[in-house]
């Protein structure tokens, strides 16, 4: 659904088609001003999602506030091949946010076990609410760290490693669409040149990968070449696939663990 059926179908509490087939109802005068509440604040550039408290992903609903960052389609493309790749499986998510993708891999991946990580705290509570909405709270274990920085997951191997970490250089930022700047800078920005995170998990990511496993990670606009260069450097991992997204842009990277690690 577009924004306004989005809008109008919470107002009245109805589906896409009756929106339609009632095209003439009459608003009552608390709807009408929670349209016209809302419609100033997307005016002023919120995004609609947090506005509504709850987004779209995967077919699923997920709660979503300033605190998290808003799932994309695009990342639809990631959970999809982690579901290709993986059945009875372990899956570590680097960055979970909402919980979108955890969440969206324990639906679809009835065996699998995963651990999803986030440096927020007030996200890895979002995420458990998620979870626990949609009766899978009991396969994902929730842990507060920066990327590999814990106790919780040293030592431990998995088969699938996903992530959609921060890609957007510093500088770019404050130049982004107004909507962005109510998303947490810390789940946008990726360092100077955007790269900050793909070293960090190339450098540690072998750790936590059994020998041919598979990381899955989103990658940014043009941002293709530079991510291999970053993964070749190293011998842990060979770049198996680059997915391009519904604008024919190289959106998500899938490389193999084929190599001794790197101590």
């Amino acid at each position: 659904m577009n924004e306004a059926e989005l809008l109008f179908t919470e107002a009245l509490g109805c589906g896409r088609a009756a929106l339609y087939l009632e095209a003439n109802r009459a608003l009552s005068r608390g709807k009408g001003a929670f349209i016209s509440s809302v419609l100033k604040r997307r005016i002023a550039g919120e995004p609609l999602q947090y506005i509504l408290g709850k987004s779209e992903f995967m077919g699923l609903e997920f709660r979503v506030g300033p605190g998290v960052f808003i799932p994309r389609p695009e990342t639809e493309l990631l959970v999809e091949k982690a579901v290709e790749l993986g059945s009875r499986v372990k899956v570590l998510d680097l960055g979970t946010g909402s919980g979108c993708i955890a969440i969206s891999l324990a639906k679809f991946l009835s065996d699998a076990e995963i651990t999803a990580m986030d440096i927020s705290p007030a996200a890895i509570g979002i995420a458990r609410d998620n979870a626990i909405f949609h009766g899978v709270a009991k396969k994902i274990r929730f842990n507060i760290g920066d990327l590999f920085l814990t106790h919780d997951t040293k030592h431990t191997t998995h088969d699938i490693i996903v992530s959609n970490p921060p890609y957007i250089p510093s500088a770019d930022i404050d130049t982004l669409q107004p909507e962005l700047g109510y998303e947490p800078r810390l789940a946008l920005d990726g360092g100077k040149d955007g790269m900050d995170f793909y070293r960090a998990i190339s450098g540690g990511a072998g750790e936590y990968l059994k020998q041919d496993g598979f990381l899955i990670i989103e990658i940014g606009y043009g941002q293709s070449e530079a991510v291999k260069r970053i993964f070749e450097q190293g011998d842990n991992f060979t770049v198996k696939e680059v997915i391009r997204d519904y604008n024919n842009i190289d959106r998500v990277m899938v490389l193999k663990k084929d190599g001794q690690v790197n101590h």
